[in-house]
Parts: structure tokens; C-alpha cells; sequence
């Protein structure tokens, strides 16, 4: 098998170079690619706690403290203990980071503009569907 036959390969390659673009594209911002998930899942639903947005992006408790205290230090969440669980915090958005959201959304738009380029609309669409059914999502 060679190297573009294989999924394994194209899958990962694609990842790659998606990350160095969007990574470019969130430098402007301060902010860096490892971030994007965390700030992409509390746009859809803020006031989760830790451990349940460290399910949703896939990282490690401890990986997600550390990625929290990123944001916190600049000023795009709050952590807000529940009073009858003194161990859970849910993470809230301030109005800082919601005020990146359409822009940050956008350069990824953009990014993927870029390299859904040469495909046409209908391969792009296919192609869409056809990962998402690999992936066992709807």
C-alpha cells in the first residue's frame, strides 16, 4: 500500500495542515490551536462543568485544568463552583470570548474554504458526509 492509499495517513496529514492554518489564523488572537476546542464547545453550551467539557474535546482532566487556566489568565472564562458540589465547576464565558465567537468561527470558515477549494460544491458536501459516516456521526 502506498502512502496515498492509505486513510491512516491521508486523515492525519489533512489534520495536520488544517491545525497549522487555523493555529496561524488564531495567532492573531492570541490564542493558540489547543484552546480552539474548549472555546468551540462553550460556545455551543457554556456553564458545563470541567469534566464534561473534557469529554466533549477529548483531552484529559488534568490537560483541560491547564487549558482552562490558559483562558481564565486571559480573561475568557470564569469558573462558578455549584454550592451543593463543592468539587464541580462549570465553566462560563465572558463577555470577551463571546465577542470573538463570529470571528473565530470565521477564520475557521475560511480555513476550511481553503482547503475544500478545489472540490465542488457537491464533492465538498460528499466529502463532509462521507467523514462524518466513518466517524459513526449523523
Amino acid at each position: 500500500m502506498k502512502h496515498y492509499e492509505s486513510l491512516g495517513y491521508l486523515v492525519s496529514h489533512l489534520n495536520i495542515e488544517l491545525q497549522k492554518a487555523l493555529d496561524e489564523r488564531l495567532r492573531r488572537y492570541e490564542l493558540d490551536i489547543k484552546l480552539w476546542p474548549v472555546l468551540f464547545a462553550l460556545w455551543q453550551e457554556e456553564g458545563i462543568t470541567q469534566t464534561e467539557l473534557s469529554k466533549r474535546c477529548d483531552v484529559a482532566n488534568y490537560t483541560m485544568t491547564r487549558l482552562l487556566d490558559q483562558l481564565q489568565v486571559q480573561g475568557y472564562i470564569t469558573r462558578y463552583q455549584e454550592a451543593d458540589n463543592r468539587r464541580a465547576f462549570k465553566i462560563l464565558l465572558t463577555d470577551s470570548a463571546k465577542a470573538l465567537e463570529q470571528d473565530l468561527v470565521r477564520e475557521a470558515e475560511r480555513v476550511n474554504e481553503q482547503f475544500l477549494g478545489n472540490l465542488s460544491e457537491f464533492e465538498s458536501q460528499q466529502f463532509i458526509y462521507l467523514l462524518n459516516k466513518i466517524n459513526g456521526l449523523p
